[in-house]
């Protein structure tokens, strides 16, 4: 166990930011699922921004890399202009 304040003080700050992450990460996965299992076109364009939105908050903090969501939002598109 640390024995220093300093220490202490980082071990509840990783910690906090751990949970704070793996909310924000859940969330995207979920918002993920719902606009890939939208059927009504409409619905799947009034969602695509704000899911894009959301990838590129989790990129800008390092929750998700700058790559993968170049590629989730391509992939979304893709799928949104598909539809009937």
């Amino acid at each position: 166990m640390a024995n220093h304040k300093s220490a202490l003080k980082r071990i509840r700050q990783n910690e906090a930011r751990k949970l704070r992450n793996r909310y924000y990460h859940k969330t995207a996965r979920t918002a993920l699922k719902v606009l890939r299992n939208e059927e009504d076109k409409a619905a799947a364009a009034e969602q695509l921004p704000k899911v894009i939105s959301l990838l590129d908050r989790l990129a800008k903090k390092n929750i998700i890399h700058k790559n993968k969501a170049a590629n989730l939002k391509s992939k979304l598109t893709k799928h949104v202009n598909r539809l009937a």
